[in-house]
């Protein structure tokens, strides 16, 4: 397998599994709703969250090792797998948030990689967990209760992936 196949299919395997999790696995479920789990601060948040926010910065270094066109169908593809892992509200929500999201995230990161990879990284997953959690959150759930709780969930894998290219660019140029 290729280096750019690598990134493009873990980023693709993301979307299923945090639609999966929404609906199965957390430490309370409410009916009707989410699996929740807590992220810290008194915040909860629906349990695909990790995964969603590994996504964020997975897109990124499909952007870096395909380009943005291979970004862009990366982000078409896993909007698409949604529909048919999720039930109906989730899968449309997770349809209209990723993608949105998504392609916020790699506007940002466009724009600020030949700067710094690791702050356009960061940048960009910022953006991209904000606009995904209240998109998601609202559409599938009705409320922007848990929309606090997703972001930093989100913001909380991003920044450990964003801190281990770091290291691992800083070491590579040394």
């Amino acid at each position: 397998m290729t280096n750019k196949l690598i990134p493009f299919i873990l980023f693709l395997m993301t979307v299923p599994l945090a639609n999966y999790l929404i609906s199965n696995v957390g430490t309370f479920c409410i009916e009707q709703g989410p699996c929740l789990v807590p992220v810290g601060f008194g915040l909860m948040a629906p349990s695909g969250v990790l995964v969603i926010g590994l996504a964020l910065v997975l897109r990124d270094w499909v952007h870096e090792t395909s380009g943005l066109w291979a970004s862009l169908v990366a982000v078409l593809l896993g909007s698409l797998a949604s529909l048919t892992f999720a039930p109906t509200t989730v899968a449309i929500a997770s349809l209209v948030a990723f993608s949105f999201s998504e392609l916020a995230d790699t506007l940002v990161y466009s724009k600020l990689r030949q700067k710094s990879k690791p702050v356009a990284v960061i940048s960009s997953q910022l953006v991209g967990a904000f606009v995904d959690s209240a998109l998601f959150v609202y559409i599938a759930f009705g409320s922007l209760a848990f929309s606090l709780g997703n972001s930093l969930g989100k913001i909380y894998a991003g920044v450990a992936v964003a801190v281990g290219l770091y290291l691992y660019h800083k070491r590579k140029s040394a």
